[in-house]
């Protein structure tokens, strides 16, 4: 671990990647906070409250409840209980309009992982070429019995500069899956319930109606 640690001071590739991937952590907990603990919900128990109050003919009560919640489901279920008296049209533009604005919110930086993975490989191949060059410029300066000793150093900066970049990318690419699935699972639950509720709504606004 000592050479790693001497050579990642002299490397200023490394130094560049250990940036990076300050970076890459921060986006990936950042994400992982949210899609876990702020965008995830109880979407059935959820919305058998909602049905319950709109099926009792109480939407202020409806939207009290989802008042309760700062999850993208609340919001987009909230856009659509304010439009309920004005028809099954009303309801589907406005649940479509808050799907729209809270859509970008799930995905947003998660993206950008791919993006910093290929960062890191991309500099942790240039750091490795650093290394080569820099290794050859000295072996044709240095004495033969020097010139085994900067070989080994040489190789040593190019094999870390490059394992560090992969390290990274992958670590990058796992936590994209990772969030990504999470993300996809949330929008899902959006879709589903955002149409349950524009089918409540809309059998409820025909049966005021007839009546």
């Amino acid at each position: 671990m000592a050479g790693f640690f001497e050579i990642f001071v002299k490397s200023p590739m490394m130094i560049v990647n250990a940036i990076v991937s300050i970076f890459a952590v921060g986006v990936i907990l950042e994400r992982m906070f949210l899609l876990i603990f702020r965008y995830t919900a109880d979407g059935r128990g959820f919305m058998q409250n909602i049905e319950k109050f709109v099926l009792a003919n109480d939407l202020t009560q409806a939207i009290n409840f989802s008042n309760t919640s700062s999850t993208p489901l609340a919001t987009v279920v909230k856009a659509g209980l304010v439009k309920a008296n004005r028809g099954g049209m009303a309801v589907s533009m406005g649940v479509d309009e808050a799907l729209l604005q809270v859509t970008p919110q799930v995905e947003k930086r998660i993206g950008s992982l791919w993006a910093i993975a290929n960062i890191a490989t991309l500099i942790g191949l240039i750091g490795t070429i650093l290394g080569i060059m820099t290794t050859f410029t000295s072996l044709s300066e240095a004495s033969a019995e020097a010139r085994a000793k900067l070989m080994g150093i040489g190789i040593a900066e190019a094999l870390y500069n490059t394992a560090f970049g992969l390290l990274i990318a992958v670590g990058c690419i796992v936590a994209h899956l990772f969030l990504s699935g999470l993300a996809k699972k949330i929008i899902a639950d959006l879709d589903y319930y955002s149409s349950r509720l524009e089918n409540l709504l809309t059998l409820r606004h025909e049966a005021e109606k007839v009546a």
